[in-house]
């Protein structure tokens, strides 16, 4: 027997006692353990009490007879298995029983060899309910694993920063997250169930997804992309995958926005940048250039041409430290030191390190400090000291010859500090002022557009 169904507990129910007395012998022997009761409500009692998984009943008992019994049995527990003996009754009462629920028959007197057999048919029936029991229990726990599992997914991929939908092999959603809808401008309580095209009018990027959807793209190297626009100049990149069972049979596909705005953007910056750069690169080189073959044709001139040389030299160099401070930064490699710094003495030295440009070009810079000390503040000293080195290189850079350069800082309240720098130079129009932190921006008129730079000192 089944070591696991060991020992099944079997209770004779008869009012004879040379019947009981056999029965318990020959099923312990089996190896079952056997309990025994002379009248059905002290059966029924020790049902209430104990597990038990075959009752072998005598229909015919003093008090509550076996019928009566057996239908008590079944209100206990139905997967009870009843075996009921008869030793007066006809085949149709034993028939009657079984259609009340026992499950078998067995007449007085039987032979040992029949007990056997009636009761090894019997412990069968109570194994396969009890398989049958376990196999639900497990298809009850995977079914719960199967919808927990699918809740997880679906929680996932509604929290997915990238639009997702999902779609059968007719093209039409079946599952789509709010990202998706956010993505195309559409109302967040829309619902699936539609074909593709009833939620975004473009064409090819239909295309792909009903391909996809067909199993059509399943034997590319790499899954497919399409890049396509919105029309409020929003850019989406999407990239799909065939859905396949384990025989490889197409179910649908999957496909993921991810927006790409940004993306364009820097590209646009890069191809501007790459022109800019040739071009500021270029001018200073050829200049430099022309200027050395001049020197060396003409001695007499040569202090103003290598002052000229050295101008543009500088400005190269000036470009390239700017590149160099912005690959740096991007690339987080520019760590900060915090310490008290006074700010006026940082000023001090910024406007006195600078001034020769300045003169340079008849302009007058200018510092004015309060009369008592500014209070100290905790910052990085050298990005603080870039920062106000840019805005006044610019305002030299943007301010005609003999022009003037105010410096100017103030103690606003007790814990502010406000710094000026004003010039009376070119000045920038105020619907560009919002640009002026942008990369590679560069006010450009007809004044200023000779001016060497890249557009990095302020970003």
């Amino acid at each position: 027997m089944n070591k696991e169904l060991d020992p099944l507990h079997i209770l004779v129910v008869d009012d004879e006692q040379d019947l009981r007395d056999g029965s318990e012998r020959i099923l312990t022997r089996m190896g079952f353990k056997v309990s025994t009761a002379a009248r059905g409500d002290e059966g029924l009692k020790i049902l209430e009490k104990e597990p038990v998984a075959i009752v072998l009943l005598d229909l015919k008992m003093p008090g509550m007879d076996g019928m009566e019994v057996l239908g008590h049995i079944k209100k206990i527990n139905e997967d009870i298995i009843v075996i009921v003996i008869t030793g007066f009754a006809t085949v149709e009462t034993a028939i009657e029983a079984m259609k009340k629920g026992a499950y078998d028959f067995i007449p007085k007197p039987f032979e040992p060899d029949h007990l056997r057999i009636v009761i090894h048919r019997a412990q069968e029936k109570v194994q396969l309910l009890q398989e049958a029991k376990k196999l639900e229990k497990e298809r009850q726990r995977t079914l719960a694993d199967l919808d927990a599992e699918k809740s997880r997914t679906r929680s996932i991929i509604e929290a997915l920063p990238s639009g997702v939908v999902v779609t059968n092999t007719e093209g039409t959603v079946v599952l789509m997250n709010p990202a998706f809808l956010w993505y195309l401008g559409l109302d967040a309580n829309l619902k699936p169930g539609k074909k593709i095209e009833e939620y975004i009018n473009d064409k090819g990027f239909c295309k792909m997804v009903r391909d996809l959807s067909q199993g059509g793209c399943e034997k590319m190297k790499e899954p497919p992309s399409y890049e396509f626009a919105l029309p409020d100049n929003k850019f989406l990149l999407a990239e799909g995958q065939v859905i396949a069972n384990e025989e490889k049979e197409c179910l649908g596909a999957v496909v993921i926005l991810v927006d790409i705005t940004a993306m364009k953007a820097l590209d646009r910056l890069k191809s501007e940048f790459v022109t800019k750069v040739s071009h500021e690169l270029r001018s200073p080189l050829s200049t430099i250039h022309e200027q050395l073959v001049m020197v060396e044709k003409t001695p007499n001139n040569e202090q103003y041409l290598l002052s000229r040389a050295r101008e543009k030299t500088q400005g190269l160099i000036s470009l390239i430290g700017d590149l160099l401070d912005l690959s740096r930064i991007e690339s987080g490699h520019i760590g900060q030191e915090m310490k008290p710094v006074a700010l006026d003495e940082l000023l001090k030295n910024i406007v006195d390190f600078i001034r020769t440009q300045a003169e340079s070009r008849n302009q007058t810079l200018t510092l004015e400090l309060p009369d008592k000390p500014l209070p100290k503040i905790t910052t990085d000293h050298m990005a603080l000291e870039t920062i106000f080195g840019n805005l006044i290189a610019n305002a030299i850079k943007y301010t005609q010859e003999g022009g003037k350069i105010l410096v100017k800082a103030q103690l606003v309240d007790d814990n502010q500090i406000r710094v000026d720098v004003e010039d009376n130079g070119y000045g920038i129009e105020a619907r560009q002022l919002d640009k002026i932190f942008d990369k590679f921006f560069r006010v450009k008129t007809d004044k200023t557009r000779y001016i060497t730079g890249t557009g990095l000192g302020l970003s």
